[in-house]
């Protein structure tokens, strides 16, 4: 008998009649011999809702209390799909992220899986129950409940299938796979039957909100079959494995991604140690640096501008106003209106010109490159955001149309 983990998006149980498909799912894969562990999101755009509530009471509430009001989304759905269940006639049992053994740091509203107790999941499994578990959270070490953050679901999934050697994790989204491109937007996108874990991170690191990055992480580390499929059509999803076919299409998906801001400082001196000096510090400030561009120098001066999520857009330039080094720079400026627009694949490392195609779709579409970035399987390029959708469709139609 396999063990197979399921994972439902809030999408997915948001009303009673989605919740019911979701029941039948789970039940007809309990039927054909399996044990089965389902972990749920909140319901529809109940955690938003939550955090909506807390700000009119307390925009400023502490990280824990908002974890111990978030927490309370999944317990919701939880209950419900168990309930569901129990209507069907099967043996099933809901737990709270606690209940199922999951142990975290103290970092509240991004907390880290530190270890799973598994011993009640496999009691439970051992009655030939269905196990239905809260995503997203667990307990630290003062007993305190915590939250994982974006994708925590995901990474609950993954992290049960991990601890318990699960045959599959499988991850149920209002969409039926991996697609070349967001389908709501690019005409002609296409249905990956299987990606690797590299391509997978890269394309969810980059924008592509399918599956969380920290999940797919896990799942490379742990070797963890993932697959992503439809909960609302019984059709084949996208397998995500280490290794894939031989003959690899050449790029595998165009991604993007509006949450990135461009900072510019210019004129600092051009010596050894101004970037280690500049970067050393946006480090210890906890900052994401992504791309990197240096400009050749020129009268002893030069120019260094860089991307970071455009949450910690003022942080950064707060950071760098006190920086001896950007003190004598001849300015510090931000811009937010730009978009990161990049290609992922394997396929690129073996044939020589992929990034000449990709800058040439931009060309013909009449679209300024302001910063690039590359990897052995990435390229990414920093626009105008309101060229990104147009960017997207140009790129895609190049390298698949």
């Amino acid at each position: 008998m396999s063990l197979i983990v399921q994972k439902f998006g809030g999408t997915s149980v948001r009303d009673a009649e989605r919740i019911q498909n979701v029941a039948r799912i789970v039940t007809d894969t309990y039927k054909a011999g399996n044990d089965v562990v389902v972990v749920v999101s909140a319901q529809g755009d109940t955690t938003d809702d939550l955090i909506e509530k807390a700000n009119e009471i307390n925009p400023n509430a502490s990280k824990r209390e908002r974890d111990m009001l978030l927490a309370a989304g999944e317990q919701i759905s939880i209950s419900l799909l168990a309930m569901a269940i129990e209507k069907m006639g099967y043996p099933v049992v809901s737990l709270l992220g606690w209940q199922a053994g999951f142990l975290t740091d103290s970092n509240h509203s991004a907390a880290r899986i530190k270890r799973i107790d598994t011993g009640r999941l496999t009691k439970e499994l051992d009655k030939k129950k269905i196990v239905v578990v809260a995503g997203f959270q667990g307990l630290n070490r003062f007993d305190d409940v915590s939250t994982l953050g974006r994708g925590g679901s995901d990474t609950s999934a993954v992290a049960i299938a991990a601890a318990m050697h699960a045959k599959c994790c499988q991850i149920y989204t209002d969409v039926d796979g991996v697609y070349t491109a967001d389908p709501r937007k690019v005409t002609g996108a296409k249905k990956l039957e299987e990606i690797t874990y590299d391509e997978m991170l890269e394309l969810a690191t980059l924008g592509a909100q399918v599956l969380h990055n920290r999940s797919v992480e896990m799942a490379k580390k742990y070797n963890v079959d993932l697959e992503v499929l439809s909960s609302l059509e019984r059709v084949p999803g996208t397998k995500v494995k280490e290794a894939v076919k031989v003959e690899q299409m050449l790029i595998k998906g165009v991604a993007k991604d509006n949450d990135v801001a461009r900072i510019s400082v210019v004129g600092v001196p051009d010596e050894p140690g101004i970037a280690f000096k500049i970067f050393s510090q946006l480090a210890g400030e906890k900052i994401n640096v992504d791309i990197i561009l240096q400009s050749v120098g020129r009268n002893n001066t030069k120019d260094i501008a860089f991307t970071v999520p455009q949450s910690q857009v003022e942080q950064a330039v707060e950071a760098l106003k006190t920086n001896p080094t950007v003190m004598h720079a001849s300015s510090i400026t931000h811009d937010e209106d730009v978009s990161k627009v990049s290609i992922v694949g394997a396929g690129m490392e073996t044939h020589p010109g992929v990034a000449a195609k990709m800058f040439e779709a931009l060309f013909d579409a009449n679209i300024n490159i302001q910063m690039i970035s590359t990897s052995e399987i990435k390229i990414s390029v920093l626009i105008a955001q309101e060229d990104a959708d147009r960017a997207v469709s140009a790129v895609h139609n190049k390298f698949f149309g």
